[in-house]
Order: structure tokens, then sequence, then C-alpha cells
């Protein structure tokens, strides 16, 4: 069992950065794969990034490539989603996920472990 918490989210103009963080309990972080996801409303949750259990993989969807990173801290328990020249459309709750002994995926469905999420805003 693992219990995850965003942070870092908030209100910031087109073009500007954004880094969240999540946060999760427990002694076994490096046994889950990492993946962050996104709501915007009306839509459907779709995938952002993802890394791997040792951090030495990354995956990221094709909407954020080259803008967005994903790291993780194993010794902090947390994974960080660095947001760089954001754009309105990145405008979303942003969900963290972990994924047991997984290897990154892109499927939500694959994850067994959910944040609670956080907001997102960018303004034009």
């Amino acid at each position: 069992q693992v219990t995850l918490v965003e942070s870092g989210g908030g209100l910031v103009q087109a073009g500007g950065s954004l880094r969240l963080s999540c946060a999760a309990s427990g002694r076994t972080f490096s046994r889950y794969a990492m993946g962050w996801f996104r709501q915007a409303p009306g839509k459907e949750r779709e995938f952002v990034a993802a890394v791997s259990r040792s951090g030495d993989s990354t995956y990221y969807a094709d909407s954020v490539k080259g803008r967005f990173t994903i790291s993780r801290d194993n010794a902090k328990n947390t994974v960080y989603l660095q947001m760089n020249s954001l754009k309105c459309e990145d405008t979303a709750v942003y969900y963290c996920a972990a994924d047991t002994w997984g290897k990154g995926s892109l499927n939500s469905y694959e994850y067994d472990y959910w944040g609670q999420g956080t907001q997102v805003t960018v303004s034009s």
C-alpha cells in the first residue's frame, strides 16, 4: 500500500513553468514505476509522462515532449514533473500514479495507486 500526495500546482501564465511533486509514503518507493496523468474539464484522463523504477527510462506523451521532464528521487520517495513553456491547453488536474513492479506504462489501468490530484491552470 502506498499513499501519494501531489503538490506544486497553481496558476501560471502561458510560457511559464511549474514543478509538480508527488510524495509517496512507505519504504518501498523503488518498487513502483511512476506516472503523471492529467484530466481537463470534459475530457478523459490522459497520459503525460512515466519513469521506470530506477529512473533510467522515461516516457512522454507527444504533446509534452521537449517541454516536460519527469524525474524521481528514490531516497526522498518523490517523483517530479518539471513543466516548461506551458500552454493554455496544459490546463488540467494532474495526478501521479504508482505501478507496482512496473516499467513505466502509458496505460492508466496498469497503475495501482493514485494521488488526489493538483490543479494546474495556464492563462493566456
